[in-house]
């Protein structure tokens, strides 16, 4: 038998971009970042103000907050303990979201300042021990 179109292998198991996988919510990410803190209520209100996350604090179960088209969770402690993340957050204005996170109680880590691969970007570290680095992209006239 003659072969007449272009071949392609397929990994078994693993899902193409395209395919619509069912074994995750529809419209959810692969991958989302889980905080595990004792007063998650408190940073799930942090992160409403500092970063303007949406959604809706819930006891009984995982908080499901979404920054711009990001998802994280935000649960107290139980079977997991509390574990500090590092997240890089894109965002509108660098300097005022900063601002923002120091009025909330957040510690500065760095200042904004420009940087040489063009995002003008902070970092700061909240009472639960999470550090996020804060950075808005630049184009090449505005880093420069």
């Amino acid at each position: 038998m003659r072969h007449t179109g272009p071949r392609t292998r397929r990994r078994v198991g693993v899902a193409s971009v395209t395919d619509q996988p069912s074994f995750q919510p529809p419209g959810w990410p692969t991958v989302i970042p889980r905080l595990v803190v004792d007063d998650a209520r408190g940073l799930v209100e942090f992160l409403m103000q500092v970063f303007v996350a949406s959604g809706t604090y819930r006891e009984e179960a995982p908080t499901e907050l979404k920054i711009g088209d990001s998802m994280l969770m935000i649960s107290t402690p139980g079977a997991r303990q509390p574990a500090p993340a590092f997240l890089y957050v894109y965002v509108q204005d660098t300097d005022a979201t900063y601002g923002r996170a120091l009025e909330l109680g957040a510690r500065s880590v760095e200042a904004p300042a420009e940087m040489p691969y063009g995002d003008r970007r902070a970092m700061v570290e909240d009472r639960w021990g999470n550090t996020w680095q804060i950075a808005t992209r630049r184009t090449a006239t505005q880093a420069g």
